[in-house]
This record gives structure tokens, sequence and C-alpha cells, in this order.
């Protein structure tokens, strides 16, 4: 299926005001030995040493918050076993919730591999699935439903892996990517470059796997750092896509091949009986499995301010809770930032430095380049993307007015005092 074409965009408004900053990268403290196997109910006690980067304050159990005058108290009844509220500009932690513990992470561990791997390979390259290519997927696995011997393209791959989460279509991915082992290696390598010293990936689908683990704030630095790219952010802000299926005869013998749509799973953007779509979602990823329960990453726009929330296992059972906590916690970021006074920060990567030059260009985005390793748009994710031939995207057309953002791009942070967003789609009605 050939890559659906973009919708026409605004053109962005760049700003000529750049400020390079030194960027200093807190010491990075080690974070504690995964145990040797997650447990099917983890422990309801934190661990009481747990890594320190991004703060100290970040490093101790329970939770974390200045709640000095003006500041609004935090939502009732949060059950989650931990839980991060950032600025995504700034990187300022606004409050937090036993971020550096070390969880089983699910699907929100996809964060990671898409940062990793999206860059390897340009959208139209095609794939012919083989029986390998699908072997060692864990059972009860999300699927988007790869068929051997059919041939997808790595676009199609990608909207399997943001919107159904699809395990068959991780490990297509990372068969072509030299194998899993080289993969996880790979991703593991990311994480450290990164600083996100919590995480440790057997498994490039975040499929339960003895010693895997991350924690909220590594999940935040996955989910900070892949929306640096544009295809990154289009992928895990689009709601609905059609995706290829089988081969078929028509009645006169010639092939055929046929689609169905998918739906991205992501509730806060898509919306669902019990909880609306959440006003300026942009993304990012969810995830449930049997160790690590539910768990999200989300980012989100509201005047002016970027926050990304991370949630990681909630105790109630009720539906939608995780991202109900979620929404609870954007609410009050969106009403805290600019008065509470930080908690800590997100790191940048190791081998950041800054730079006066700011990218707004569309080239060298992620997976745009034979081969290579793509560099990142300066431009962020709006809302809900929208494209033509088959992929629907609603959301809310956003910009971003102020602040201080450290953009990702070929090495180097950019750092830009006013980043706004392209306007991807028209408000739903």
């Amino acid at each position: 299926m050939p890559a659906p074409k973009k919708t026409v965009r605004r053109s962005l408004l760049v700003t000529s005001t750049l400020v390079s900053l030194a960027l200093t990268a807190p010491v990075a403290v080690a974070a504690p030995k995964p145990s040797p196997k997650p447990s099917a109910s983890p422990s309801a006690t934190p661990p009481a040493g747990m890594s320190s980067v991004g703060g100290t304050r970040l490093g101790q159990p329970g939770t974390q918050v200045n709640l000095g005058s003006g500041v609004p108290v935090l939502p009732k009844d949060l059950t989650a076993r931990s839980w991060i509220v950032a600025d995504a500009e700034s990187g300022e932690v606004l409050a937090s919730h036993n971020s550096h513990w070390r969880l089983p992470p699910a699907s929100t561990l996809k964060m990671l591999f898409a940062d990793t791997v999206l860059p390897k390979f340009p959208k139209t390259t095609p794939h012919k699935v083989t029986r390998e290519d699908l072997e060692g997927i864990g059972a009860g696995s999300s699927m988007v439903g790869i068929k051997e011997g059919e041939t997808y393209t790595v676009h199609d791959l990608w909207l399997g892996v943001f919107l159904r989460s699809g395990n068959d279509a991780v490990h297509v991915l990372s068969k072509m990517n030299k194998g899993i082992g080289n993969t996880v290696r790979e991703m593991n390598e990311h994480a450290e470059e990164l600083q996100a010293l919590d995480t440790h990936v057997v498994s490039p689908d975040g499929y339960d796997a003895a010693e895997q683990v991350s924690s909220a704030y590594d999940l935040t630095l996955f989910a900070r750092s892949g929306m640096q790219k544009k295809d990154f952010r289009e992928y895990c802000s689009t709601l609905r896509a059609k995706f290829p299926g089988a081969t078929t005869k028509d009645k006169k013998g010639k092939p055929t091949r046929g689609s169905f749509e998918i739906q991205n799973t992501n509730r806060l953007l898509t919306g669902d009986y019990d909880i609306s779509q959440y006003p300026g979602i942009a993304g990012v990823k969810n995830g449930n499995t049997t160790n690590a329960g539910a768990t999200f990453t989300g980012v989100a726009e509201r005047d002016g301010r970027v926050l990304l929330v991370t949630v990681m296992n909630p105790e109630k059972s009720g539906h939608n809770e995780v991202y109900k906590e979620t929404a609870a916690l954007f609410d009050w970021g969106f009403k805290a930032a600019g008065k509470v006074t930080p908690v800590g920060e997100l790191v940048p990567p190791k081998g950041a430095v800054s730079s006066a030059q700011p990218d707004t260009s569309d080239e060298g985005q992620a997976g745009g380049g034979a081969g290579g390793t793509g560099n990142a748009s300066g431009k962020p994710v709006a809302a809900a993307a929208s494209t033509k031939n088959g992929v629907g995207g609603v959301g809310t057309a956003l910009g971003i007015a102020g602040g201080v953002l450290l953009l990702l791009a070929g090495g180097a942070f950019l750092v830009n005092r006013r980043w706004p967003l392209p306007d991807l789609v028209r408000r739903r009605r």
C-alpha cells in the first residue's frame, strides 16, 4: 500500500530569537541492578534506594511535590505505583511519585523501539514477510494481523506498531534490523545514551520477560526524544488507517489485495464510552501486560504549555483507569505550571550539545533517508494526524508560544525560545 499523502500544513512561524545554552547534564547516578525476574504482582512498596538521575528528590520513594502558595493540590484517588508530570519544553519535573521505580513497562517500551529503529529504513521500503520474521512472538500478544508471504511497506509496519501496538510488526522490523538480538542491544545502548538508566530491554516489543524493566522517568525520556522525530510524531498521533490485508483472487482469477481499518488504542486520543478525547492530546503510547498492568505516556498542549505525563500500573481495576489518572495529572499540571517549584528535571542525552541553528525543514526526518540516520525535524506534533488515502485523524491544531525546548537533532540539542507547531488537523467538531 503506498504511503498516504499528508495534508497541507500552514507554514511555520519560525522565530529569529535564539539562545545558546550550556547543557550540563546532572551526574547520572547508577540505578540498582534489576531484580532477577519481575513478579507477576510487583511489590506495592518501592525500593528504598532508587536512581537520582534528574535530581535527588526523584530518587526518594513516595510523592514529590512542592505545594506552595497558589499551587493546586494533587488529584485525589491516584493509585498508580509510579507517575511523573514534566514540562516537555523546559524538562522541569513538576511532580512525581516513585518515578525511578523499576517496573515492567509493557508496550510503552515500544517508544524506545521506535526512537531507536525509525531512522533506519525509508517509509516506502517493501518487505516480504517470512515465517522466520514472525517467530518468537509471545502468547497473547497484541497483533496487527501481518501474514506470512505478504509484502508490506515500512510505513505499513510502523502504523501497526503505533496504532495497534502489534508485536508482529515489531518482530518484522526487528528482523529487518539484523535480528531481535541486535535490536535489543541497540535499544539498550540508546537508553544509556538518553541516560535512561532504569531501563533494561529483553524483548523489543515490551512483552513480559525476566529482568525487563523501565521506569516512569525513563519512559518520559523516551517520549521526549521520540517526539523530536517527525514520523514518530505523526504515527503516534494518527487515529485510524487502512492496513493491507490478505491477497485473494477475484472471479476472473486476478490477485487482489484487500485492506482493513485499524484504530489507535490510545483512549485519550480516540475517546471511549467512559472517557473523552483529552483536549490538546498528541500521543504517545499505551501498554498492558500481566506483569506491568496498564501503563501510559501521553503528551498534551494547552495555552502554549506542553506537558508529558507517564502513569504506571494503577491499582484501581476500573475501565480505562490509567487514562483517567493521566487526564487528572494533566489537568493538575496545566494548573500548576508556572506556580509550582520543580522537584527535578528530565536530563538531556549524554552527547547533547547546544546549538544556535534551528532545524525547521522536513529533511532528515525519521525514516526519510535510505538506510541512514534521520535527523529530527524542528516541528513537534500538533495533535491527531490527518492524512488521506485511508488514514483519518482528529484532534487540535496547536501552537507552542513560549518556553525553551531542547530538540534532539543530529546529535545536538537546538535551543529555541519559541517552537511553533504545524497545523496538522482541524479541530474535531
